[in-house]
């Protein structure tokens, strides 16, 4: 065959793909679409499902939603400019300009850490990054700030605690004191310079008015009179750079709570403990050991006590919130490392509030998550009206025996109280 041929047959090929490419595009332009279809809805996560443990158990904790930002404000659509022929030139949308000055930056969380519910649910989250404390609404999502600069002087804040007064406490690592803001945010008070070395988290025992603060840099928990900010007493040895490992002693407290009999947690975060101590100072127990198993910690920080006077742990590297009863036997554990409603990165800050709400923050997520924490006597509740249900199935009187556990998940293996651990 001659090249002339071969070039004649490679032409006539090249036409005819071009003519079956342009009927297969006409004819799929002929196809139309139904009058009456409707587009898909987006996918959406069924957050209603996202509890622990998993059914058929009885839920004890419930996911209900996360905060990370001022909500967005909606913005008001301005009339199209015609564009000059230099902004054609350089590429500029006719609309540049009014977006920009109708759109308002968001405050977005960066690295937040300490937490506090004041008395009319209003939740309040110290931001290490900003500068700022962040003021979220749970119910309407309406955010204000305490601002660096405008309402008072911030170095690094990190914990929050907020008194029945709605005064709220701030510790400051940079300039290792702590402010005192009333009700209306302005601040009324500033202590504890000279004697605090990078203080972290704060917690406030109502019953007897202390104050009480993780002094992390010299492994102590100064006390102080709640109303007068006088320094009390210190529980801890100072001064060992985060050495010691003796029960009663310290390497890095960060984090404290309070629970309901005036017994003071603390969060041992280098020793990968929790320590018990009473109202006046003295050592109760200790329990945890540096690990991944259950029971165990791998730098433990934020620490909260719900109403039942379980205590709850967040595992920084862990990633995930750990449950006890108050002899230190592990009940329930939920969340691990990733993205997800529920899951953990950066893992820092806890608290519960009154509302038997659980709040936990992240510093690489720059998120707050909120739960729903059942409480015993819900639980209960929930208990006999499934064995009444179960009754009427079987067609036997309703009369059963309750159960005599009072945990707030079924139970788990019993985490052994070890003696104090050396630090990783």
């Amino acid at each position: 065959m001659s090249e002339m041929m071969k070039k004649s047959m490679r032409r006539g090929i090249g036409a005819a793909m071009l003519i079956l490419l342009a009927a297969t595009a006409a004819s799929a332009g002929d196809k139309k679409k139904p009058a009456d279809a409707k587009p898909e809805p987006p996918l959406t996560l069924d957050i209603s499902h996202i509890v622990w443990p998993q059914p058929p158990a009885i839920a004890r904790v419930r996911y209900l939603d996360y905060f990370s930002a001022e909500k967005r404000e909606p913005v008001v659509a301005k009339p199209q400019v015609k564009k000059s022929w230099m902004d054609r030139m350089a590429g500029i949308s006719p609309d540049d300009q009014a977006k920009k000055a109708n759109a308002k930056p968001r405050f977005e969380l960066g690295l937040p850490y300490g937490m506090a519910v004041d008395s009319k649910g209003m939740l309040y989250v110290a931001d290490t990054k900003v500068g700022a404390i962040f003021i979220f609404n749970p119910e309407s999502r309406d955010t204000t700030l305490i601002k660096h600069g405008v309402d008072a002087k911030f170095g690094r804040v990190f914990g929050l605690a907020m008194d029945d007064a709605d005064r709220l406490f701030v510790s400051d690592g940079k300039y290792n004191h702590v402010l005192v803001f009333n009700p209306q945010h302005k601040l009324e008070g500033v202590f504890g310079e000279g004697v605090m070395d990078d203080p972290n988290g704060l917690a406030i025992d109502e019953e007897n008015r202390f104050l009480y603060v993780a002094n992390t840099g010299t492994d102590q928990i100064l006390v102080y009179d709640a109303d007068t900010f006088k320094l009390l007493r210190k529980i801890g040895t100072g001064g060992k750079k985060h050495t010691l490992t003796s029960p009663g002693d310290f390497s890095s407290p960060t984090n404290i709570a309070v629970d309901s009999d005036g017994n003071l947690i603390v969060a041992d975060t280098l020793n990968d403990r929790i320590e018990e101590f009473d109202a006046e100072g003295a050592f109760i127990r200790a329990f945890g050991k540096n690990g991944d198993g259950p029971g165990d910690f791998t730098r433990p920080k934020g620490v909260a006590v719900d109403c039942d006077n379980h205590i709850w742990v967040a595992d920084a590297m862990a990633n995930r919130v750990q449950v006890f009863a108050e002899d230190g036997s592990l009940r329930l554990i939920f969340g691990g490392f990733g993205n997800l409603p529920g899951q953990f990165r950066g893992l820092t800050g806890l608290t519960i509030d009154k509302k038997n709400r659980a709040f936990t923050s992240e510093q690489f997520q720059g998120r707050v998550q909120m739960f729903r924490y059942t409480t015993n006597a819900e639980a209960q509740k929930e208990f006999d009206r499934r064995a009444e249900e179960r009754a009427k199935q079987a067609g036997k009187p309703t009369e059963e025996k309750k159960p005599d556990d009072k945990a707030p998940a079924p139970e788990a293996p019993k985490a052994p109280v070890p003696q104090a651990s050396k630090p990783s």
